[in-house]
């Protein structure tokens, strides 16, 4: 597994353009005697393997896209591709189901099918949606659908789950403010577009403070603001760009609301017109209560119950979600180690932890033994 991560490592590839990737995948599944399919989701790879005559499935999904960050690590198995590394561990993920897959095909100790699924591009691009929109569980029927993470700062053979919402929904915003441009020293000829834009990155903090319930968690940032092209003029126009994080499709309903009307606000107070473009891209990552009490269980086998953390919800996104909007499910974390020396996700000294690949690749594996038990 480690040879297998380490390649990937070195030939990193980002959101549907992992051919090199899902090929190298696809080899590999069958060469185990797995079923494999290939394109959906454009570069995803599904791979079946059934034992027995039961009639269950279940699936198991690991993320394969690279990040565009400029690797700055110098070990051997760094980067060959300029600007692109796999900044979040997902080398380690598809090698760790790789893993299972081979293992599961060695042994063959479960009644039922398992479905691997490779997803592509789950970094911004919702590789996860796609998959599931070309008809991934028509497909491949699941009872439920599981999946795993790498977690920077939880340590080495401890597990992370929860019920109910895991990780936070992803959108996005952007805002063009339009004014009239003028002589910087004659501001009363113009409108100013940039005033307007300071006060609308102020004005939508109070969507987190003064809106939201406060027994809620959300995130309105602003991340973005370009304006302008020399001392002296102020410009035409400035644009605002920023993400907005919430656990339940409510609290986004209201977060987007407030943005429009905050901005329609600003607009007419500073006399700039205003369009606003507001994206849902990810929602809320969602586990099922059944499911996570059977991942606990299986992993309080594994490890021992003081190893399996109840964590409390991220802000940040999956877009395995949209396979749990689908199907009952359970999304866990792995613990990665001390996030120290840079080694945090999304980060260009980050790279996986060799020594939790056969942890995660026991979780799948003997999660489908539990799940699919031989009745009788």
């Amino acid at each position: 597994m480690a040879e297998w991560r380490h390649d990937l490592h070195a030939h990193p590839e980002t959101a549907f353009e992992e051919q090199r990737t899902s090929a190298l995948v696809a080899k590999k599944l069958q060469s185990f005697g797995l079923r494999v399919h290939q394109g959906l989701g454009r570069t995803g790879v599904v791979g079946t393997l059934s034992a027995g005559s039961g009639k269950r499935a279940i699936g198991l999904r690991a993320d394969m896209d690279a990040l565009h960050i400029q690797e700055q690590n110098d070990f051997g198995h760094r980067s060959q591709h300029e600007g692109k590394m796999h900044a979040c561990g997902h080398d380690g993920h598809t090698s760790m189901l790789l893993g299972a897959a081979k293992y599961l095909a060695e042994t063959r100790n479960f009644d039922g099918t398992v479905h691997f699924i490779f997803q592509p591009a789950e970094e911004n691009e919702g590789g996860g949606r796609e998959m599931v929109e070309q008809g991934l569980f028509d497909k491949f029927p699941c009872d439920s659908v599981y999946g795993m993470h790498n977690w920077p700062g939880m340590a080495v053979g401890q597990f992370g789950l929860r019920a109910g919402p895991m990780m936070a929904s992803f959108d996005i915003f952007e805002i063009e403010l339009t004014g009239r441009g003028s002589h910087a020293a004659l501001p009363h000829t113009g409108i100013d577009p940039i005033v307007a834009a300071s006060a609308l990155v102020q004005a939508l903090q109070s969507i987190a403070s003064r809106n939201v319930d406060p027994i809620e968690s959300s995130v309105v940032s602003v991340t973005q603001i370009h304006a302008g092209d020399t001392w002296n003029v102020i410009p035409d126009a400035a644009v605002l760009r920023g993400t907005t994080r919430a656990f339940r499709p409510e609290v986004q309903d209201l977060i987007e609301r407030r943005v429009r009307e905050i901005c329609s606000g600003v607009a007419t107070t500073y006399g700039t017109q205003v369009k606003v473009r507001y994206e849902r891209r990810y929602p809320p990552t969602v586990n099922a209560p059944r499911e996570t009490e059977i991942c606990a269980s299986v992993l309080e086998r594994m490890v021992g119950a003081e190893n399996v953390v109840r964590v409390p919800p991220t802000m940040g996104s999956e877009d395995f979600a949209f396979m749990l909007q689908a199907k009952a499910g359970c999304y866990v974390f792995v613990g990665n180690g001390p996030g120290a020396g840079g080694c945090m996700l999304h980060n260009p000294h980050y790279d996986f932890n060799d020594e939790i690949l056969p942890l995660g690749a026991s979780y799948w594996a003997k999660l489908v033994e539990h799940i699919l038990a031989a009745r009788g």
